[in-house]
């Protein structure tokens, strides 16, 4: 089962805002897959909006390295190789996961109620089938939680790896098993970090960020 991402536009959201999140989820999610080719107009159809903003969109997509402008065709979606892949998800284990036992000794009740929030809207996100809504407000969980370690130039580092990550399997999860407890594992860090347990928390975190090389790239795990 899938759901898109891309549709009519709320009334009073921000256009070009709205279609770029929305078209970097598609991306990310495997909706539109590396190599297609989308124009701005056919996107705006879709999006019950004008071209000029998505045309805006796209041009900031561009920039982040989601598109290729093709001249007179429109924008093809860019690839990420297997080995980008794989280098991308080590290098974020090596950076997100050793700060979690800094965190568990620091965690305060306000922020892991707050952290539970963001969570809840995952696991919401997820059942509901919201898959722009899902991972932006899983970047802000794990954002967040980065932020409690202290270190700016970290949370740079790991918002851009995040950017630059595919995961083309995620648009058929909707309605899975699989989503469901990737979803809920932000619950379950959140457990590990209230009871201190800074190693477990570790190895969550290491194991979530996983799945962009199994689950959320098409392949079962085990």
């Amino acid at each position: 089962m899938s759901s898109s991402v891309i549709g009519p536009v709320a009334v009073g959201a921000s256009l070009r805002g709205t279609v770029e999140d929305a078209v970097a989820a598609a991306i990310v999610s495997g909706e539109l897959a590396p190599g297609t080719l989308v124009t701005a107009p056919t996107l705006a159809l879709r999006f019950g909006v004008s071209a000029t903003p998505v045309r805006e969109a796209m041009l900031n997509l561009q920039k982040r390295g989601f598109v290729d402008a093709v001249r007179n065709k429109g924008f093809r979606i860019t690839d990420v190789s297997e080995q980008d892949l794989w280098e991308i998800v080590r290098i974020r284990q090596d950076l997100e996961g050793p700060p979690m036992r800094d965190i568990a000794r620091t965690l305060q009740p306000g922020t892991a109620a707050e952290l539970r929030v963001l969570a809840q809207t995952i696991v919401d996100a997820a059942a509901g089938g919201d898959l722009a809504e899902y991972l932006a407000t899983d970047m802000a969980f794990h954002l967040r939680l980065l932020e409690l370690h202290g270190n700016r130039r970290l949370i740079e580092i790991v918002k851009d790896l995040r950017q630059q990550t595919r995961m083309v399997g995620l648009a058929d999860m909707v309605g899975t098993a699989e989503l469901a407890r990737s979803a809920a594992e932000h619950h379950s860090l959140v457990d590990l970090l209230e009871a201190r347990d800074g190693r477990g928390a570790e190895t969550l975190l290491r194991a979530h960020i996983g799945h962009v090389l199994g689950w959320w790239n098409g392949r079962a795990e085990d």
